[in-house]
């Protein structure tokens, strides 16, 4: 999906973050900031992968500059690029290199988002993939530490995962591509 337009990006993405990751249950931690405005949203609108990086680079600075009070997490958007998988994840491996190579280990994690997304040996229709597939690619920025903290409060963290699939599976795919048409207003998700 291309988008032009950063503002409607940034509103497709927050309302697919409320009605869906929220709505669904599927990350219990992201109420809290995105009720506080602790969520950073930035948008990418190059197409190039060698371009989408620089867009990464600039988010991870500006982020880890950030009072941690302000920004607990951040989103940055690719609007008009990696709209293939595969090369989403090419770059994503770049982006988890970059974190690595800059010294933050263990002080920033990344966690991957993309319209096409499909896990390892699963199958491209498997309800299971929407727990990452997002209006357009992504990459999310965690500060560890928030997260360690959201963790040690969760009552069997470790379930989260199994409950999600069982929770999209029953819903199955024709009331989850319902749905996101509904939250994110288009047909191109599916």
């Amino acid at each position: 999906m291309t988008c032009s337009e950063p503002a409607l990006a940034i509103a497709r993405t927050q309302r697919w973050l409320d009605d869906i990751v929220i709505g669904l249950g599927l990350c219990p931690f992201a109420a809290a900031p995105a009720r506080a405005g602790r969520i950073a949203y930035s948008v990418c609108e190059e197409a190039p992968a060698e371009a989408v990086y620089q867009c990464f680079l600039q988010t991870l600075e500006g982020f880890v500059a950030a009072d941690a009070m302000q920004q607990e997490t951040a989103l940055l958007i690719v609007t008009e690029g990696l709209a293939d998988f595969s090369e989403y994840l090419d770059l994503l491996a770049l982006a988890e290199q970059a974190v690595s190579e800059a010294g933050l280990t263990g002080v920033i994690q990344l966690a991957s988002f993309h319209p096409d997304y499909c896990f390892a040996g699963a199958a491209a229709d498997d309800p299971a993939n929407f727990t990452n597939r997002s209006p357009y690619p992504m990459f999310h920025l965690i500060r560890e530490d928030a997260l360690e903290a959201a963790l040690a409060t969760y009552p069997h963290p470790e379930r989260i995962p199994e409950r999600n699939v069982q929770r999209l599976r029953a819903l199955g795919l024709a009331g989850i591509r319902a749905l996101r048409r509904q939250v994110v207003g288009t047909s191109e998700l599916d």
